[in-house]
């Protein structure tokens, strides 16, 4: 993505909508969001005009999960699980990909977007993108604990350790999405928060902060939702922490 004014605003040229693919022992392909998706780029899901000219999307084909997968051998059928974080059009354009895939959220976030109540929430969720009918899986907290923050530990069919951690705020049921990678931890922190410097205790560009406000459904519960995941960064050194479009900051994990 290409946003208007992006260097001046966001201190970048380019943002990034992060998905990752976890191929595991017994569950088959395992996708975290999904990006936008085929028909996102054949314009037949409605992205709006304003949401194409300020942000800039390539939609690219190439660029979606479902032709990256191809490039790495795997068919759309392999993907039989998709993680979200939340259901904005950025992240759940590309789940109509995988229409035999089983699609895990938090219960808040799929009543959000089913109800689809507030302008905000018009915007951001297009119904078409779940026109399809996916298999929804949804959960709300029931005890479950991911180092000492509320989360649903276990998915429904998926042996592999991949979970939800409610991370509301930005919209009403967005969570943040943990993996454990070997001896490691990843979090998926969606957009929890935009810039690397949420966690790192930097200066957050402008435009950034500006855009966190302005599409935020609970602001107070945004800002708890950062600090958490600066606690977690703080308290725990076998977790890589992400966001879902600062390039930099998943590239930095590359070495790790």
């Amino acid at each position: 993505m290409c946003p208007l004014a992006a260097r001046a605003l966001l201190g970048t040229d380019r943002m990034v909508a992060h998905c990752l693919v976890v191929e595991t022992e017994r569950d088959g392909l395992v996708l975290v969001d999904s990006g936008f998706g085929t028909r996102d780029v054949a314009g037949e899901t409605g992205l709006s005009f304003a949401f194409r000219r300020f942000v800039g999307p390539a939609l690219d084909p190439a660029e979606t999960a479902v032709a990256q997968l191809a490039a790495l051998g795997f068919a759309a059928s392999d993907v039989r699980h998709v993680v979200v974080t939340h259901l904005d059009l950025d992240h759940a354009g590309g789940i109509a990909d995988f229409p035999h895939a089983r699609v895990h959220v938090h219960a808040r976030e799929h009543a959000a977007a089913m109800a689809r109540a507030s302008f905000k929430e018009r915007e951001r969720y297009l119904r078409a993108h779940w026109q399809h009918g996916p298999k929804w899986e949804v959960y709300t907290e029931d005890g479950d604990a991911w180092r000492g923050l509320p989360a649903i530990a276990r998915l429904r069919g998926v042996d592999a350790d991949i979970g939800l951690l409610p991370m509301h705020g930005h919209t009403r049921g967005h969570s943040a999405v943990i993996v454990r990678d070997g001896e490691r931890w990843l979090v998926h922190a969606g957009d929890a928060y935009f810039h690397r410097a949420t966690i790192d205790g930097g200066r957050v560009p402008i435009g950034f902060s500006a855009f966190e406000r302005a599409v935020e459904i609970d602001a107070r519960a945004r800002r708890a939702s950062a600090a958490a995941l600066r606690q977690l960064r703080t308290s725990y050194a076998d977790v890589d922490l992400f966001c879902a479009h600062d390039a930099n900051e998943y590239a930095a994990l590359g070495g790790r």
